[in-house]
C-alpha cells in the first residue's frame, strides 16, 4: 500500500516536475532502468556504496527528483540535492508509452493538453484502451552521502489506473 501512495504521489508530481523550467532532458530507455544481475548497480554503473559525484556523473543530466525528510518529491537541481541528509531519497523517472520513453512537454503540446492534466489523460479508460501506459524509475536511498539502496521500480497504469480514477 506505502508503494502504492508513493507512486500516486510521484504521479501527481510528474506534470509539474518533469516540465518545469523549460530544460531539454535526455530520455533514459527501458533498459536503463534494469539493474545488472547478481549487482545491486545499474545500467549506467552506479551501485550501492557510490557517492553523489558517481551519481551525478553518470544521472546528472537526467530529471532527479529527491524526497528530504519523507516530504514531497521535488525537481531540485544538483547543487540543492542534500546528498548528505540521512532521510535523502531520489527517483530518476520516465513515462512510457506504447514500449517508447515520452518527453512530457512535447507530449503534453503534441496533445493540446496542460501538464497539470497529464496524469488524468494518461489514466483515463479512453487513453488506456489504445496504449500501454508505464511510470518506471530509479530509486536511490542515500545515508552520510552514500547509496544505501537502489530499486528499479514501475507502474503499469493499465493494471493500475482503476486505482487512480478512484481518488
Amino acid at each position: 500500500m506505502k508503494k502504492i501512495a508513493l507512486l500516486f504521489m510521484i504521479g501527481c508530481l510528474m506534470p509539474g516536475t518533469l516540465c518545469a523550467c523549460g530544460r531539454q532532458t535526455p530520455l533514459l530507455t527501458a533498459t536503463d532502468y534494469e539493474m545488472e544481475a547478481d549487482s545491486d548497480r545499474t545500467s549506467l554503473g552506479v551501485s550501492v556504496g557510490d557517492d553523489s559525484e558517481a551519481f551525478l556523473t553518470a544521472y546528472g543530466e537526467y530529471e532527479i527528483l529527491s524526497s528530504i525528510n519523507g516530504d514531497d518529491y521535488k525537481l531540485l537541481s544538483d547543487e540543492e540535492i542534500p546528498f548528505a541528509d540521512n532521510t535523502l531519497i531520489t527517483i530518476v523517472p520516465t513515462f512510457f508509452i506504447d514500449g517508447l520513453p515520452v518527453d512530457t512537454d512535447r507530449f503534453c503540446k503534441e496533445n493540446e493538453i496542460a501538464k497539470s492534466d497529464l496524469l488524468s489523460f494518461l489514466t483515463s479508460e479512453e487513453y488506456l484502451s489504445a496504449h500501454t501506459v508505464v511510470y518506471q524509475y530509479l530509486r536511490f536511498t542515500w545515508t552520510d552521502g552514500l547509496i544505501t539502496e537502489i530499486s528499479s521500480e514501475a507502474m503499469d497504469y493499465n493494471a493500475d489506473a482503476a486505482y487512480y480514477n478512484a481518488n
